[in-house]
């Protein structure tokens, strides 16, 4: 017997286990999928010469974490590769705002827009330089992260207290415009900031927007080397070598609560499988309080909470193996590994609200990647692993487009809604169509089959807006790992801090349950695959040397 289940072998699902393994825990992953990695996979699907990322692909947050850090995964073979450029917008007259990998190159190209507009960009980055450190800390925390939120509250005390404070909750229009005079740096903001779901006009968006800019600025947005899939990898082989089994191809239908505790889970197939510490899910919130516990061992307020749960966007995925570089009008944005293409600020705006009316983009917002240029070993050289995602309804009332998009799907749709697509990058890169050698089409449905995380396309496992943050993820007063339910953890991005791939969701939930429970707490009678405590195996004793430390607790 285990002594904990994890749920979805994703990058928090493993990440939790790794640390239950490192506090001498035998822990057990069950994924669903014939492969672990949750939205953290690559393969060869779309040419066998060209290796793309199924869904997430570059990793600032990853980067900052103190979590992967510790981790140390280059012990595992695992490293990072960035492309020359981070980021890069270009304009339809030929500009192009450049987040380069050095403030003072940044500053520079942002004085190409308005002079005066460098030294801003550069007073972000000394404001960041103040407090990055400390809200890189409490954001990686669980909530309240108390010893941090203290070190971060006198640190913006004396970096402008209150006036700071607005800055982070403005919408990221009005940071821009207060921010800067001409377009490249409301650009990089508003563009950083519609990585989650928050268009230019929502509180918070200004905050960020300047949080994701401010990683790029330090980290970069740096990519796997080999492919996403090789950072799942090295957390498997790490968990491996300290004993921890992965079993893929096992979907987790139900967990089993006796006496209000979480005891085990058991699969599709039938199969229990018990647990004699914790449980811990890497699965939505919807998804584990809806489906995977049973109602009668949850409070209504709860589940009258989750009725309320706001998804983020859906998404539509295009991936393409190019025969050559992309032939970008701008030169800047050849060498950047993410390109933004929207029409400015105001395009954003456009795109945003044809969302909000439930619209499909007729220009949609592409975030487009170029993965080669980041790391050569993804294609031959000479040639483009590319991609672009835009995002789309969950619920289609209509088309801002002339193809008739319903939100169906189906394969009329997915063609129609990815040839919009390339007809965007078109515009940008005259041309481009002509270098596709082959595509795949990654439409919402299809995303979630891959990962039944990705509800709808939804990448971030609920919205990011101020209503479903913090004390409010997944639903109010929750914000912790913790469930009604004892012995149970939610360990995914719906829980605090959010998506991203940084593994802080599923440490807080691994941290949570070392310090509920140091004891083996084995099923109750009437359990229906109880293993009595006389008839059980000698457990593994836990390493006494090896204290188990609670930063922020």
């Amino acid at each position: 017997m285990p002594d904990a289940v994890v749920i979805g072998a994703g990058p928090n699902g493993l990440v939790a286990a790794n640390l239950l393994a490192d506090a001498g825990w035998s822990v057990e992953v069950l994924e669903a999928q014939p492969e672990p990695g949750g939205a953290v996979r690559s393969d060869r699907g779309v040419h066998p010469d060209y290796v793309s990322d199924l869904f997430s692909a570059f990793y600032p947050l990853a980067a900052a974490s103190p979590i992967f850090a510790d981790l140390d995964l280059q012990r595992e073979g695992f490293d990072w590769a960035r492309a020359p450029r981070v980021l890069a917008h270009p304009l339809p007259d030929g500009r192009c705002a450049v987040l380069a990998q050095g403030a003072a190159d940044t500053a520079a190209n942002l004085d190409t827009f308005e002079l005066g507009d460098g030294a801003a960009w550069l007073d972000l980055c000394a404001t960041w330089n103040r407090l990055g450190p400390d809200i890189v800390r409490a954001l990686f925390t669980p909530f309240p992260p108390v010893r941090a939120g203290v070190r971060l509250a006198a640190r913006l005390r004396n970096a402008g207290g209150l006036r700071l404070a607005r800055r982070l909750v403005l919408p990221v229009r009005r940071l821009g415009e207060e921010e800067f005079r001409g377009e490249g740096g409301r650009l990089l903001l508003a563009g950083n900031a519609l990585h989650a779901d928050l268009g230019p006009e929502a509180a918070g968006s200004g905050g960020f927007g300047w949080l994701m800019s401010m990683l790029g600025q330090t980290y970069g947005f740096p990519v796997p080397v080999g492919g996403a899939g090789a950072l799942t990898a090295s957390l498997v082989r790490r968990l491996e070598r300290r004993g921890g089994v992965v079993r893929c191809g096992e979907r987790v239908t139900e967990v089993v609560v006796r006496g209000g505790r979480a005891v085990g889970v058991r699969t599709q197939s039938g199969e229990p499988v018990p647990a004699s510490r914790a449980v811990l899910a890497d699965v939505s919130a919807p998804a584990l309080y809806g489906e995977l516990v049973d109602e009668a061992h949850l409070p209504g307020q709860v589940l009258d909470d989750l009725r309320r749960f706001q998804w983020d966007f859906a998404t539509f995925k295009v991936d393409w193996a190019l025969n050559g570089p992309v032939p970008w009008t701008a030169p800047e944005a050849a060498t950047a590994g993410t390109v933004h293409l929207a029409d400015g600020v105001d395009g954003l705006t456009r795109f945003a609200a044809q969302l909000s009316m439930g619209q499909v983009p007729d220009r949609p917002f592409l975030l487009f990647g170029q993965m080669t240029t980041a790391d050569a070993t993804r294609s031959p050289a000479g040639t483009e692993s590319a991609w672009a995602y835009t995002h789309v309804p969950h619920r289609t009332k209509g088309d801002a487009g002339e193809d008739g998009l319903t939100g169906t799907w189906d394969r009329r749709e997915q063609e129609a809604m990815a040839d919009r697509i390339e007809s965007e990058v078109e515009r940008w890169a005259p041309g481009f169509r002509s270098r596709i050698r082959a595509r795949r089409l990654l439409a919402p449905p299809t995303l979630q089959s891959m990962d039944a995380n990705l509800h709808g396309g939804a990448i971030n496992s609920g919205t990011t807006a101020m209503h479903q943050q913090l004390v409010f993820r997944p639903a109010p007063g929750t914000g912790r790992p913790e469930t009604p339910v004892k012995g149970l953890y939610l360990a995914s991005a719906a829980a605090h801090p959010g998506g991203g791939v940084h593994g802080a969701p599923g440490a807080n939930a691994a941290r949570a349950a070392l310090r509920g429970r140091t004891d083996r707490c084995f099923p109750p009678p009437g359990f229906p695959w109880a293993v009595r405590a006389g008839q059980n195996a000698p457990a593994r004793p836990r390493p006494a040397d090896r204290p188990v430390t609670e930063p922020d607790v």
